[in-house]
C-alpha cells in the first residue's frame, strides 16, 4: 500500500512539473475558433512532383492545417491534368498565430502505390463540402 501510494505522488508530481511547461492558455487559445485560410502556394518541383504551402488561422491545429494542403494538392493535380495525388511528407509548424503546413506530393494519372493517395476530384468534391479551399 505504501508502495501504491509513493508511485501515486511520483506521478501526481511528474504530471504538475509538465503542466508547467507552458500555460494552459497557450494549448488551447485558438483551437475550436473558425478557420481562417489565409493562402496557398505550389512549386513544381518537377513534372510530377509539387511542393504545397498552405497557412491558416484557427481551427484545430495541424489536422485542419494538413486538410487543407491535401485540398490544395489534389485541385493542383487536376488542374495539370493528373487524377491523383500522393503525399511525400508534409511538414506542420505553428508561427506566432499562423499554422502553415508544408508538403510535397507526387502526382499521377493512374492511381499511385502508398497509403496516402488522393483521388483528386473526389477529394476536391469533399472540401468544397466541408468549406476547404483548394486553392
Amino acid at each position: 500500500m505504501a508502495q501504491r501510494l509513493s508511485i501515486l505522488a511520483t506521478l501526481g508530481t511528474a504530471t504538475a512539473a509538465l503542466g508547467a511547461c507552458a500555460p494552459a492558455g497557450e494549448v488551447t487559445e485558438e483551437r475550436g475558433q473558425t478557420p481562417v485560410y489565409e493562402g496557398v502556394s505550389t512549386i513544381l518541383l518537377d513534372r510530377d512532383l509539387v511542393s504545397v504551402t498552405v497557412a491558416m488561422r484557427g481551427g484545430d491545429g495541424g489536422s485542419d492545417v494538413e486538410a487543407y494542403g491535401r485540398c490544395a494538392a489534389a485541385q493542383y493535380a487536376l488542374d495539370q491534368g493528373f487524377g491523383f495525388a500522393r503525399q511525400v511528407r508534409t511538414i506542420v509548424k505553428k508561427d506566432g498565430r499562423v499554422w502553415i503546413g508544408d508538403a510535397v506530393y507526387l502526382l499521377s494519372a493512374d492511381r499511385p502505390e502508398g497509403l496516402r493517395t488522393i483521388e483528386a476530384e473526389a477529394a476536391v468534391a469533399d472540401c468544397a463540402k466541408l468549406g476547404i479551399p483548394s486553392r
